[in-house]
């Protein structure tokens, strides 16, 4: 008996786990460091270029909107020229860029159950042997087994060039970067703690 109940214990907490690992892969990406690599990198990631010239990115994966990719390039921005004693940044250049793929399944066979499909032969003595398929005529069963998905990904990057003091007052793509992280703070997404 108790074998019994320890092993529906395992089942249910291994059920419960894999439970979470599909819930936590269908949500936006967090404001994070980059994981994964090629296509199926997530998160932000920057290189120094020289002294004062930072490259920042930000890809999200296909539930993360444009909007939220280009807010947390901003973020990311900011809080790098803070973490650099830099208290202004200058978007020197940015492009966001989106990945689009189309993919195409094909299912089993012709008709919506495969290669199998609803079929029927009968004899009517005045016009001889007859037959229904109910799916022949049928425009929304014929050619539906194929599936076509079209999947969209936002990667956000831009040249920044950092410095100290006031923000130039003259130039529209200067940022105060503390008032950046303070306004934008609230909107970010961190990563659930495991």
């Amino acid at each position: 008996m108790r074998k019994t109940v320890m092993k529906r214990g395992v089942a249910i907490a291994a059920l419960v786990a894999a439970g979470l690992a599909v819930a936590s892969c269908a949500t936006p990406t967090p404001y994070q460091p980059a994981t994964g690599t090629g296509q199926y990198r997530t998160g932000y990631w920057d290189e120094r270029i020289d002294t004062d010239h930072f490259r920042v990115t930000f890809a999200g994966n296909s539930l993360t909107s444009r909007e939220t990719v280009e807010r947390y390039l901003l973020y990311r921005s900011a809080e790098l020229a803070v973490q650099n004693g830099y208290d202004y940044f200058i978007l020197v250049d940015r492009d966001t860029e989106t990945k689009t793929n189309t993919y195409t399944d094909r299912g089993f066979g012709d008709g919506p159950f495969g290669y199998w499909h609803p079929y029927w032969r009968w004899y009517a003595p005045r016009w001889g042997w007859r037959s229904y398929d109910p799916f022949f005529d049928d425009p929304f069963w014929r050619g539906s087994d194929w599936d076509v998905r079209t999947v969209q990904r936002f990667e956000a990057s831009a040249n920044i060039a950092v410095g100290k003091g006031a923000k130039p007052g003259d130039n529209l793509r200067a940022f105060d970067a503390h008032e950046v992280l303070t306004r934008l703070g609230p909107n970010i997404a961190m990563p659930a703690a495991h």
